[in-house]
């Protein structure tokens, strides 16, 4: 006889938050590596991605695009990011997303016909097979760079770096506090999560476990509204204005210099190459 899990909802809640508190440990210990883009300063990490991107989605040649992906990803090999983790993260789910926007563009882009389905007759052209890898591969790319800078560079240090890119202060507020709200609230429904499993003697119905799922939900949304406010109040007492500072401060060293000069290279050389008609 097949034996019922007890609190499947419950269960279930309690997977999800620990498992995303797992994916915010893993971060903060690859930004602890002993990498090559762990060892740069912040601010060239910033300009070297925000060129890159600039350069993937100005190419019009498909194998430059590629040549920034492989780039990519050995950066990731020599800053000890795992690809799996990579892979997991953002490639599968930039997959299906942008292949389902590409997928159309296949059969309704005019051009020379190569193939053509067989029960529905749709034609396949080379310009939509091209127009849909020069998307995936544009997203694919932009989104890898995206994660190697989050992954190999502490939060607080990247916020800052956006200020030395003169971000609007209250942006870089709201999204420092969002970040550590998110993972406040994680923790408070984990506990509260294993606080009503521990209470829990019986198998759930479907309504009461979505009594429980609302009810959780509200009592979650009061105690984040009673933080907010507590936080603030902490916050003025200890002389915060609009301002955010860190003890570290960004120092530029001889291999940040040639990190800087080696992407401002690359990103010329590429550009020149992907955009010549």
């Amino acid at each position: 006889m097949k034996k019922s899990r007890a609190h499947p909802f419950v269960e279930r809640t309690l997977a999800g938050l620990a498992d995303a508190l797992e994916h915010t440990f893993t971060a903060e210990q690859l930004a602890a590596h002993r990498g090559v883009l762990q060892c740069l300063d912040p601010r060239v990490k910033l300009f070297g991605l925000l060129l890159l991107i600039l350069t993937a989605v100005c190419s019009r040649r498909l194998w430059v695009t590629a040549l920034i992906f492989v780039l990519a990803l050995l950066a990731a090999q020599i800053s000890r990011i795992p690809l799996r983790l990579v892979a997991t993260r953002v490639w599968l789910g930039v997959l299906v997303f942008t292949g389902c926007i590409a997928l159309p563009a296949v059969f309704t882009t005019p051009g020379l016909t190569i193939w053509q389905l067989p029960l529905l007759g749709w034609i396949v052209t080379a310009q939509g097979l091209s127009s849909a890898a020069h998307l995936l591969l544009r997203a694919e790319t932009s989104a890898t760079w995206v994660l190697l800078v989050a992954l190999s560079t502490p939060w607080t240090h990247l916020l800052k770096a956006f200020r030395a890119f003169r971000v609007p202060v209250t942006a870089v507020i709201i999204l420092g506090m969002t970040h550590r709200y998110i993972f406040l609230l994680l923790q408070l429904a984990r506990e509260q999560c294993e606080s009503r499993s521990s209470r829990l003697i019986a198998v759930l119905s479907p309504q009461q476990r979505r009594k429980v799922a609302a009810s959780s939900a509200a009592v979650l949304l009061d105690k984040s509204v009673q933080l907010s406010g507590e936080v603030f109040s902490a916050m003025q007492a200890r002389g915060f204005r609009g301002e955010t500072y860190t003890l570290d401060d960004f120092q530029m060293k001889q291999r940040d210099w040639f990190a800087l000069v080696f992407f401002v290279a690359l990103a010329t050389m590429t550009l020149s190459l992907g955009t010549r008609p």
